[in-house]
């Protein structure tokens, strides 16, 4: 599967990872046009970036300076577009009289990496599959004002923390405990969370049940990498140990989907070994297809022509994780 074609009228630009299923997803624009590339773990994946990056607007506008944004920003807005979308989005506080129930979630990342927040009940999941959460638990619904009060209470009384640096999340991943020690983790952050009620709970929120999601199956992070050919299953790819750090006018980056977890695609290279590329990265470039990227074997090479860096060597994220 490529993940990209350049037809006449330009490339198309990629919106990033969704996650609206239990399964992985690329958005697409050109134009007014979009479209969406439903990702299956074990297919190839590849494309070469063309030309400069360029902000992708906000709430679904197109930026109107058409400006130019650096390689390396998770954001891919410029600083006018980024305001104005921040200033839209639940996290600003702005929407006070918002009708809609929100939930609150507490999220497992990894040992020691847990957190606690807010999302749109009529989202479901989807939010804690674009943040990479390996184990959560719903811990209550009500209207957002509530919410937000709760989210503010647990974060103070049990010292975790409002966003946790994704670059953490990452370097966790290939080593993780098992299901039995992820459930539990999520079990004693929803007791202590629990034992708060009354105080300082607003009475209008629900609690929940607790009621542990497992997702490292949903991310394929429970799989290893089938072998390429002419390698035993002993030789199959590793626990990623690279991760892209930006695209470049031209640069490549080709493999084979063996997992995705948040905005993160975990692609087998030919060299045997898996490199992450963070999909934020990628917005805001015209993309085109490598016309050899239906399978590891078929391109030449690492598969990846970008600038990489070692996973664990730090980086804080954009947006609001």
């Amino acid at each position: 599967m490529t993940c990209a074609v350049r037809e006449s009228g330009g490339g198309w630009r990629c919106a990033g990872v969704r996650w609206p299923r239990e399964v992985p997803e690329l958005g697409w624009s050109r134009g007014g046009d979009r479209r969406v590339s439903v990702l299956a773990y074990g297919a190839g994946l590849g494309f070469r970036a063309v030309g400069e990056r360029h902000c992708v607007g906000a709430r679904g506008n197109v930026c109107p300076l058409g400006a130019v944004v650096p390689g390396r920003s998770t954001g891919g807005r410029c600083a006018e577009c980024a305001r104005l979308d921040r200033a839209h989005s639940v996290a600003a506080d702005t929407m006070a009289d918002d009708p809609r129930t929100y939930r609150v979630y507490l999220a497992w990342f990894g040992p020691g990496m847990v957190k606690v927040g807010i999302t749109g009940d009529e989202r479901g999941a989807a939010r804690l599959r674009e943040q990479g959460a390996v184990a959560f638990s719903w811990l209550g619904r009500g209207p957002l004002m509530a919410a937000r009060r709760t989210e503010e209470v647990l974060r103070a009384a049990l010292g975790v923390p409002d966003r946790i640096p994704y670059a953490k999340k990452r370097a966790v991943r290939g080593q993780l405990p098992g299901t039995e020690e992820r459930a539990g983790a999520v079990a004693e952050l929803y007791a202590r969370a629990a034992a708060l009620e009354g105080r300082g709970w607003p009475e209008s929120l629900e609690r929940l049940p607790l009621e542990v999601v497992d997702q490292v199956g949903i991310f394929g992070l429970d799989r290893a990498p089938d072998p390429a050919p002419g390698r035993s299953v002993r030789e199959s790819a590793p626990a990623p140990v690279r991760s892209v750090r930006e695209l470049v006018d031209g640069g490549v980056v080709a493999g084979r989907l063996v997992a995705a977890a948040g905005p993160d695609l975990h692609l087998a290279v030919a060299d045997g070994g898996v490199v992450v590329l963070d999909t934020r990265l990628i917005t805001g470039w015209d993309l085109t297809s490598v016309t050899r990227a239906a399978g590891v074997t078929e391109v030449t090479g690492s598969d990846v022509r970008v600038p990489l860096i070692d996973i664990g060597g730090g980086g804080v994220q954009g947006g609001l994780f």
